[in-house]
């Protein structure tokens, strides 16, 4: 059954033209009506079913659908802008409606525009009868025709519609163009064809976002998507999916962190004993307290990374639990909880000093370790000791991580933490100050 996607305001809208106000909702019915006795699917956005934002299944299906019809009436922006995007995603199949007191501007000007009445707030029956019958020739007429009605294919008319891949194909593409890929190799069976490519898969997604130069993030989601979907049980690619999903910060910071956090989900972060799993659950709702300041977006992000750290014994999720037991300290301080405020920062510098236990055999290996694991290791050991107020010993551990010539980027993220970590300190030792 070939669908039909509506795109349209919902419920009540006022038409700023006129002053009068419309029920889309009752727009939506008679179109509806219509594209069903046509014998099509009907479909608007309010009536998708979804998790996160709303943006990719509307993108799908502006693509996708057979048929579109896009409804202006009071020059509703997001209908305009989507049928914009129909029109350069396909040349034929959009019908355009919209309710008498719409104005016509320059661009659409001469375009068609199937109109109906509304009387008073709502579609009276003998006004609907004949919309409904209008919508029903003019899909016969439209659906499987062929004919372009889309300004883009009419006037650029050399442009090829874009074609979607497989994900059999997009593989393969990359499999293709992936470098360092062996030349030759014993004939493989199905099955290490496909691990091969979902090999190809995940190392080129893991570049992406490991890239200091050009990350791409958008990217790296839709390989480790496809992966995902080919292994919904591969916790590696599910943490990476997570990170590239929140790191791309689309279609917003806010959204893309709460996707994250849904991705991450399956692996019930609640319960696990997964250290990983644990770090990128705390990273998310640490940055989700940072966006939205809400008290138990904080807590969440404590008890992970408590956890982490204690399972790990590492300083990636030790510095952060101390960063954020500082935090919780500087609220119980401002809501008159002293002892819990006192509590919390001795906690947070046991946990520092613990660090430092926990990395000094490390130091033994610092030769044979990566350029960026060396210094990540004396950064957190620079940051350790000015969380401790330690001047002399972070100043030497600085001159050590400098000395490894890290990118300015690591090196401000070190700078941002050790800031951000006085700031805290500061505020916090003024508070329980003022309060005695």
């Amino acid at each position: 059954m070939a669908r039909c996607f509506v795109v349209q305001g919902f419920g009540r809208k006022t038409n700023y033209i006129d002053g009068r106000e419309l029920d889309l909702d009752a727009s939506y019915a008679v179109i509806k009506d219509a594209v069903e006795s046509a014998g099509h699917e009907c479909l608007r956005a309010d009536e998708i079913k979804h998790s996160g934002t709303i943006d990719q299944p509307m993108y799908e299906h502006l693509l996708r659908s057979e048929l579109v019809i896009a409804d202006l009436s009071t020059q509703n922006i997001n209908a305009a802008f989507e049928l914009g995007v129909r029109y350069g995603l396909r040349p034929h199949a959009t019908i355009i409606v919209a309710e008498e007191g719409f104005r016509q501007n320059f661009d659409v000007s001469h375009l068609m525009i199937r109109r109906y009445k509304h009387l008073g707030e709502d579609i009276g029956r003998k006004e609907a009868a004949r919309f409904k019958q209008e919508l029903q020739d003019a899909i016969a007429e439209i659906v499987g025709g062929g004919k372009v009605d889309s300004p883009v294919y009419t006037f650029l008319s050399h442009l090829l519609p874009p074609q979607e891949r497989s994900v059999a194909e997009l593989a393969a593409d990359l499999a293709a163009a992936a470098p360092g890929e062996p030349a030759q190799d014993s004939a493989p069976s199905e099955s290490s064809g496909e691990s091969r490519t979902a090999k190809v898969l995940l190392e080129l997604a893991i570049a992406w976002i490991a890239s200091a130069q050009q990350s791409d993030f958008v990217g790296a989601r839709v390989l480790l998507e496809i992966l995902r979907d080919q292994r919904p049980n591969d916790r590696f690619v599910i943490h990476q999916l997570a990170v590239a999903t929140y790191r791309s910060e689309q279609p917003t910071p806010l959204d893309a962190l709460k996707e994250a956090r849904d991705q991450l989900s399956p692996l019930l972060p609640e319960t696990t004993n997964n250290p990983e799993t644990l770090s990128l659950w705390g990273a998310i709702h640490r940055r989700m307290w940072d966006l939205e300041q809400r008290p138990e977006q904080l807590a969440e992000a404590v008890h992970a990374y408590s956890r982490s750290f204690y399972l790990k014994q590492d300083s990636y999720s030790g510095l952060n639990f101390a960063r954020l037991l500082e935090m919780v300290a500087l609220q119980s301080a401002r809501a008159g909880e002293r002892d819990e405020a006192i509590a919390d920062r001795v906690l947070a510098r046991r946990v520092r000093q613990d660090i430092l236990r926990y990395v000094a055999p490390q130091l033994d290996d610092l030769d044979e370790l990566r350029a960026d694991k060396r210094y990540w290791l004396l950064a957190s050991l620079w940051e350790v000791n000015a969380g401790l107020g330690r001047g002399a010993d972070a100043t030497r551990w600085e001159q050590e991580a400098r000395a490894v010539a890290p990118s300015s980027a690591m090196v401000q993220t070190t700078e941002q933490h050790i800031a951000r970590t006085r700031e805290t300190q500061t505020a916090l030792d003024a508070t329980l100050a003022a309060a005695v």
